[in-house]
């Protein structure tokens, strides 16, 4: 029960430290692919302690559980452990943990779905205004362009993922800045936005008073679209990508002086225009294996009193 205790206090104070944690200094906006691997191996470290949490607390309140988890292991290490002595605390924490894990798995499910269903109304209503051509295959082009009065750029994710324009933007998108749109939007395609979209999603709505959930599903929104803007300039240049963004979005009025809820696109072109140099290439190595190094933290938690006793 000990083991359990830590292993769930470890995850509580993670889940309020983190955001805190990775918020200090600059470096995500200098490096926004590393902001987001560290991002998702603080909530993996999280969710790591309390499903070894649940799982020894299972095992201590249920010898059918216990039997399976220290299947193979000698006695010296169950007894290490000291799974007998917990009383029905055991067992409350047990399903207490259980029923959030089984509540995480519906809020995804319900978030995948809602995508899809999302995603098969928008690319109904394209066939509708732009219809397939003899010879062509649904999905089989990677941009579509739809007559419209307004300005639009917009990705429809799936396995064959489409970039969508209007008329309106192809005449503003002058040069390659359509290319850099374009190549934005394959940025989004290849490193799987959406997955991490849903993922992030599904934990704030689930769990929406812990903090590092919220947090995430912030900073994905935001770390995406700073990635994918990186992965256009560096075909394009940023000045290219800046103007589009620019060309796209000047008549909605978010560059204005009142705040919106596109506020952060201001914020995209000024990085892209003022760039700041990237971190060494050591310090994003070191940034990157500490991040992985996190969700080892929990294990040894976990395994320490099992390794005493072997050893």
């Amino acid at each position: 029960m000990v083991v359990s205790l830590a292993l769930l206090l470890l995850g509580a104070l993670l889940a309020v430290a983190a955001p805190r944690l990775v918020s200090r200094g600059d470096w995500r906006e200098r490096e926004p692919v590393v902001a987001l691997w560290v991002w998702q191996c603080m909530v993996a470290t999280v969710l790591l302690s309390f499903a070894l949490s649940m799982t020894l607390s299972a095992a201590a309140a249920w010898q059918l559980v216990r039997g399976h988890v220290f299947a193979p292991a000698p006695h010296g290490v169950v007894e290490a452990y000291a799974l007998g002595s917990n009383g029905p605390w055991s067992a409350l924490l047990a399903v207490a943990l259980a029923c959030c894990g089984l509540w995480t798995g519906a809020m995804l499910t319900r978030e995948i779905r809602r995508a899809q269903t999302r995603h098969r109304k928008r690319r109904a209503e394209l066939l509708v205004r732009a219809p397939l051509l003899p010879g062509e295959e649904p999905g089989g082009e990677p941009l579509v362009v739809l007559e419209g009065e307004r300005p639009e750029a917009w990705w429809l994710p799936g396995s064959t993922p489409q970039l969508v324009v209007t008329t309106s933007a192809v005449r503003r998108l002058k040069g390659l800045q359509l290319d850099a749109v374009l190549a934005h939007e394959e940025g989004h395609a290849r490193a799987r936005h959406d997955w991490l979209l849903h993922c992030s999603a599904a934990l704030a709505n689930g769990f929406p008073q812990i903090p590092v959930f919220a947090a995430f599903r912030d900073e994905m929104h935001r770390l995406v679209e700073l990635a994918a803007d990186d992965v256009a300039s560096r075909r394009f240049g940023r000045l290219t990508v800046a103007l589009a963004l620019v060309e796209l979005n000047e008549d909605r009025g978010v560059f204005g002086p009142c705040p919106t809820p596109d506020a952060e696109l201001p914020q995209r072109v000024n990085r892209l225009l003022a760039p700041v140099p990237r971190l060494t290439t050591g310090r994003r190595l070191r940034l990157t294996a500490a991040a992985a190094l996190v969700p080892v933290i929990p294990l040894l938690v976990a395994f320490v009193p099992g390794l005493r006793a072997l050893g």
